[in-house]
């Protein structure tokens, strides 16, 4: 990993709104693929195959009890965490699973939208996703505060979503992740 990144100021994070805010809106790419077996550790994959009784298959979720479906997948935009990691060895220290060039905000995938990314579908949870006391460890005070503003966790989602796996399917990195219409 690389370990020479210094904190950014919240000013200097804040100074790279525009170019997140610039993200696709109904086709992007996953960039970034990281399962994590245990509690601290993570493999970063090129491909991994995403299963609705699993999870990520191989990803800790799967062996937790109490499952919490809506919970199974983890996705960050990844021009939030190329901002706030500066590095790209640094981005799996953020602790999420998918790295995707998406706008997450809510105004474009409010809960409830499907998206297809490879040969699975992943529907976005209502449960929010927020940065803690890891995330500041990892990235210091003022990401933390960044990611968890409140313009940021009720619009722009800047820490990231969560999301439950519909159909199953493999994915990789490279991949398209785009809107998709719902059933019903």
């Amino acid at each position: 990993m690389t370990g020479d990144a210094r904190e950014l100021t919240l000013a200097e994070l804040q100074a790279g709104l525009d170019y997140v805010r610039a993200s696709p809106r109904d086709a992007g790419t996953l960039e970034m693929i990281v399962r994590r077996p245990r509690s601290g550790e993570r493999e970063v994959l090129d491909a991994v195959r995403l299963d609705p009784g699993e999870g990520l298959v191989g990803d800790r979720w799967g062996a937790a009890v109490p499952r919490r479906e809506e919970q199974q997948l983890t996705l960050m935009n990844s021009r939030v965490i190329a901002l706030v990691a500066q590095h790209r060895a640094r981005w799996q220290l953020a602790g999420d699973q998918l790295y995707v060039d998406l706008d997450l905000s809510v105004d474009n995938l409010p809960t409830g939208t499907r998206l297809a990314i490879g040969a699975a579908v992943i529907e976005v949870s209502p449960k929010p996703h927020l940065g803690c006391g890891k995330f500041r460890a990892r990235f210091g005070f003022d990401a933390l505060r960044f990611v968890n503003s409140p313009h940021a966790r009720e619009g722009l989602r800047l820490r990231g979503i969560h999301a439950r796996i519909v159909s199953a399917g493999d994915v990789g990195v490279g991949d398209t992740i785009q809107k998709v219409l719902a059933r019903g």
